[in-house]
Formats: C-alpha cells, sequence, structure tokens
C-alpha cells in the first residue's frame, strides 16, 4: 500500500466542442497528475487532494467528481462564500493556450489554516506540488508552506516538485525565480520542463537544468524535454531516456502533469527510477492522444 498526496488546485475547465460549443470538465496541474496516477495504481493505495474548495453548486459538483475519480477529498477546505477558479482551453492545431479566471478562487485561500496542511502531509509516502501550487498563494501563505513542509512529514517520506512555471501568475519574474529555486531545493525530486527553465533560467541544456537544481539541494531531478530523451539525474548519476514516437497527438494540455502522474504511480510500486520515466512518458502518450486534460481511465497504460 502507497499514499500520496497533491497540493493545488482545481477549476473548472472549458474546452471547445464544435463551432460555439463547449464542454465543461474538471481540472488543474496537481489534480490532472492524482488523476493519472489513480488509474495506473491499486485499490490499496490512497491518493488524497490538499486544497480549497467553496460552498457553492461549482464546488459541491467538483468534489464529487474528485470523489469519483477514487481521489480522497478529506483533506479539502471548504470555505463559506468560496467559488472555483476557471479556464478555457485555445487549440491552433495540437498546441494548447489558455485564458483564466481565478483571481477569487477559493483555492488561493487553502494555506489559511496550515494546521490543516501539516496534519494532511503527516501521513503519506509521497506529496507532490507544482510551481502553479505556490504561485496562486499569497507571499505570506507561500512562505509558510514552504518553511515548514519537510518538519511536517513522515520520515522516510519523499517530496516531489514539478515546477510548472507560468510567469502571469507571479508578482514578478524575480520572485518567480527565487520561489521556484527555493521549493526545489526542500524536495526530494523536481521534475522540471527543459522548455519552460530555458526561458525562466537561460539554461542552455538539461544538464545545465539538472545540474543547477541539484546544486540548490534537489536530490534528484527529472528532466522533460518534449520528443527528446528525459533526462533523470542524482549527484552521482545521469540517465537519458528516450521518447518513444507519438503519432496521434490531439491536444499537449497536461501533457507534463500526465507524466508525473505515470512517474509517481511506477515509482511508488518498484521503486525503479527508469521504469517510473518509461511509465510517465507512456502515460503523457496516452494523455495527449485525447482531448482536454483528463484521459478516460480506461485508457490510461
Amino acid at each position: 500500500m502507497t499514499s500520496i498526496l497533491g497540493i493545488g488546485e482545481c477549476m473548472v475547465e472549458l474546452s471547445q466542442e464544435d463551432g460555439a460549443l463547449w464542454r465543461r470538465g474538471f481540472a488543474g496541474d496537481v489534480l490532472n497528475t492524482l488523476w493519472y496516477a489513480r488509474a495506473r495504481m491499486g485499490d490499496d493505495d490512497t491518493i488524497g487532494f490538499y486544497s480549497a474548495v467553496g460552498d457553492d453548486a461549482a464546488s459541491g459538483e467538483m468534489r464529487d467528481f474528485i470523489t469519483e475519480a477514487g481521489i480522497d477529498t478529506t483533506p479539502l477546505q471548504t470555505l463559506p462564500n468560496g467559488v472555483p477558479g476557471l479556464y478555457m482551453i485555445h487549440l491552433d492545431g495540437f498546441e494548447r493556450s489558455f485564458s483564466y479566471w481565478r483571481s477569487t478562487s477559493a483555492a488561493r485561500q487553502m494555506m489559511t489554516n496550515i494546521d490543516a496542511l501539516w496534519s494532511a502531509v503527516s501521513k503519506p509516502d509521497f506529496v507532490y506540488f507544482s510551481g502553479i501550487s505556490i504561485a496562486i498563494l499569497s507571499p505570506e501563505h507561500r512562505e509558510a508552506m514552504l518553511d515548514g513542509i519537510r518538519a511536517h512529514m513522515k520520515e522516510g517520506a519523499q517530496l516531489v516538485f514539478d515546477p510548472n512555471i507560468r510567469p502571469r501568475l507571479w508578482e514578478n519574474d524575480a520572485v518567480m525565480r527565487d520561489t521556484i529555486t527555493k521549493a526545489a531545493g526542500v524536495a526530494d525530486i523536481v521534475l522540471p520542463s527543459f522548455d519552460d527553465e530555458r526561458d525562466t533560467f537561460g539554461d542552455k541544456t538539461p544538464d545545465e537544468t539538472a545540474a543547477r537544481y541539484l546544486a540548490g539541494g534537489a536530490r534528484k531531478v527529472i528532466v522533460k524535454n518534449g520528443e527528446e530523451p528525459t533526462l533523470m539525474a542524482t549527484p552521482d548519476l545521469q540517465t537519458f531516456v528516450d521518447v518513444p514516437p507519438v503519432s496521434n497527438v490531439v491536444d499537449t494540455t497536461a501533457a507534463g502533469d500526465s507524466f508525473a502522474g505515470g512517474y509517481l504511480s511506477e515509482l511508488a510500486a518498484s521503486g525503479d527510477d527508469v521504469a517510473a520515466v518509461r511509465a510517465g512518458q507512456a502515460t503523457a502518450a496516452t494523455c495527449i492522444s485525447f482531448k482536454g486534460a483528463l484521459a478516460p481511465f480506461s485508457e490510461i497504460k
């Protein structure tokens, strides 16, 4: 039995169907990762979601959706008069861009009761969060989270961080770079995407990305690089894992999130890093074969 807790947000997702019709769903980068991990893990394994939702109808439907997916919503905080954020997917071919309405979302206040977070992170074997998880918080809340999270996790548990860099969410570039570096420095495993790291930190190669995060305190770095080989690096080892070709790309939304879900599920099951990277690649290949962030459970391998 293995347990994973994700810390992040869930939003209402709108993805375009035909013409002026839009399909409503629920998604968010950390929830997406938990979805893919849940699909690949056993019934005895526990996956939980820490966030905050409102007490409106949309929040209730969101909570029901997450529960029905087999993800434990016990850690979810309910905020009176809160509402969820919303985002819209725009596709140009199979590449995507987004419009967001999240400035007043309940998830931005998920650290208001910090003791609830400490209780939630004290139990699982893996705790997972992203750059978006901390970007949406107030400076005071993100500082409290990053300063205290390791001390409240159980012995032997691993903290996993995906930088998932979204500059528009941050106060400025300097705060973004400093906070992402701090978050990676307290993590056991960091899962960056090279294109984001190149644009944000000026890295010229995935090796530079891995070296920078390892020097900052991370114990293991997995650098995703699109169709190029995935780099797995520790202070003592570098391994590149080739990415199998994918021919039926429909929508790249949640490609990195699904990689993280596949990677975590296999790492929890076998402890084999290379097998975990391959599981992440295979899960991402499935994800991008469907519209929207969440592929059907029946298709996820």
